[in-house]
């Protein structure tokens, strides 16, 4: 009976120990699932950041997701309210219908895709700054729903089209109109943002160029201009079907016809989770717009890469020699844009050494907003580390040590001037998101931006960077601010940027049919 006793005791201890790993590691787990349903207003905690107007208002915490009243008694604007405020017919209507088929992108390669209008990407939508633009958008055959987002237009947030959070996803049979004001010139792309990070894969996307006003000033310089004036637009919309890189739905090359002498604006659109690497051969250029906005005073570079990345759009002007020799607009080194007569043809080129630095290039213009005054200041810290996410264990990403949906909410008011310090300590790179608007980059690893004021809504944050960021809070709802790799924000990498007074009556999770991820 004395020589049972210790192996007794051993079983005890042993028990205990175990218990001691797997009582705390079942608390995890259980404190990690996530709701069937469940609205974003409810997610994380509120984050009023610091500075004049922070902390101290934590609105949306708690909130319950529907309309109704604050915490201090205000009344709440829902954002489906949030409409663009414009009537009358538009002045440019278009409908666009998804649907799930085959797509052949080269002769006898044919992939499963998500199409809109028949092809992937879909139809460019045109507009000039200043149109009324209304989308009708026919959900035919995607059996999981759909949306369209307006990458890199801040449109009214009821037109923002994320599932859950600005509308319901559109079922199959169903349509929604999406109506806003094409406010800026420039280049931008549609996508779902319903799963996206499986239907954007699958090609439900397109591009959208916005043409200046009549009376816009010309940012770039009377010479470019000039050139500008009589340049072939070209829209080169860049998208991965598993090794196969198209350009415009066709793997390899896009060959346009460009005379001697003659200039071209190559739009190029990245739509894809990784970093896209552009440059030329043959010709100098300039980078004449990042993520839709003009870059002030570019000067012609040579022998250097643009870096686009996730999300990311970036305006070329190239010149073709006055002999006709062809110009190549390399897209990742396994397509291209060859530009030239009729029937040119190039040889691809390797990647030149140096890089663009979008902080440096460019010269120097008011920001029209003052960032040492700002309002509110936010931190934004990438990382990660062992645990579960909705029962899934693993790496996970956190935003500020918090792992989804336990986030943060940066909470504004309208009319704030916003600076966010965005770091990365996760050990990838990410290509950061914030939907309805732009931001200024101040500096990078206290390195103050030199050149022509550097504006993006895609930027990539890569590890061991930190950024400083500055934007105005101009446009009241409930914004996504995520990582554009979509994997990542399907596996938690998401924040949102709320408006004090505003809420959402969408709801999302698994007992809904809203997945935006």
């Amino acid at each position: 009976m004395a020589a049972a006793r210790p192996a007794i005791l051993g079983r005890v201890v042993a028990g205990v120990a175990a218990a001691a790993v797997v009582v705390p590691v079942g608390w995890f787990w259980q404190a990690s699932l996530v709701p069937a349903e469940y609205s974003v207003m409810d997610m994380g905690t509120s984050d009023a950041g610091s500075g004049p107007r922070g902390p101290g208002v934590v609105l949306g915490a708690g909130g319950g997701g529907h309309p109704g009243h604050g915490h201090d008694g205000g009344a709440r604007l829902a954002v489906d309210q949030l409409v663009e405020e414009r009537t009358g017919p538009p002045d440019v209507a278009v409908t666009l219908v998804a649907r799930a088929e085959r797509v052949e992108i080269a002769p006898g390669v044919e992939v499963d895709a998500y199409t809109v209008n028949g092809s992937t990407p879909g139809p460019t939508v045109r507009a000039t700054q200043g149109d009324l633009v209304e989308v009708t958008f026919v959900n035919e055959s995607v059996p999981d729903g759909a949306t369209l987002h307006w990458h890199g237009m801040d449109v009214p947030n009821a037109v923002d089209g994320v599932a859950g959070v600005t509308q319901d996803a559109v079922g199959l049979g169903e349509e929604f109109t999406y109506r806003f004001v094409a406010e800026d010139a420039g280049t931008y792309w549609y996508h779902s943002h319903q799963v996206s990070h499986e239907q954007v894969r699958r090609g439900l996307l397109g591009a959208v160029v916005v043409g200046p006003a009549p009376d816009a000033p010309a940012v770039a310089g009377p010479d470019v201009a000039g050139l500008l004036e009589h340049a072939v637009d070209v829209t080169a919309v860049v998208h991965q079907f598993g090794p196969h890189r198209t350009v415009a739905g066709v793997a390899g090359d896009l060959a346009v016809d460009v005379p001697a002498g003659g200039a071209a604006r190559v739009r190029v659109v990245n739509t894809d989770d990784g970093t896209l690497p552009v440059w030329v051969t043959g010709s100098a250029f300039r980078l004449l717009a990042i993520d839709g906005t003009d870059v002030h005073a570019p000067p012609e570079v040579r022998e250097q890469a643009v870096s686009l990345t996730a999300g990311a759009r970036a305006d070329l002007l190239v010149t073709v020699p006055d002999d006709g020799t062809p110009v190549r607009v390399e897209l990742g080194g396994s397509a291209a844009v060859v530009l030239g007569p009729a029937g040119a043809t190039a040889e691809p080129t390797r990647r030149p050494e140096a890089t663009l630095d979008p902080l440096t290039y460019g010269e120097p213009a008011p920001l029209g907003l003052d960032p040492a005054a700002a309002d509110r200041h936010f931190t934004y810290t990438i990382g990660r580390r062992p645990g579960f996410v909705d029962g899934r264990p693993g790496m996970q990403w956190t935003v500020n040590g918090r792992t989804f949906p336990d986030v943060p909410m940066f909470t504004v008011r309208e009319g704030d001037v916003v600076r966010m310090t965005l770091s990365n300590a996760s050990g990838e790179a990410h290509p950061m998101h914030l939907h309805g608007h732009h931001v200024v980059v101040l500096e990078r690893d206290g390195v103050p931006a030199s050149g022509s004021p550097w504006w993006v809504d895609s930027l990539d944050v890569r590890q061991g960077e930190t950024y400083e960021v500055a934007f105005v809070a101009d446009n009241p709802g409930v914004w996504m601010d995520h990582c554009h790799n979509l994997p990542h924000a399907a596996e938690g990498l998401v924040a949102h940027l709320m408006y004090e007074g505003v809420t959402t009556p969408y709801l999302v999770g698994r007992g809904t049919v809203n997945r935006p991820e």
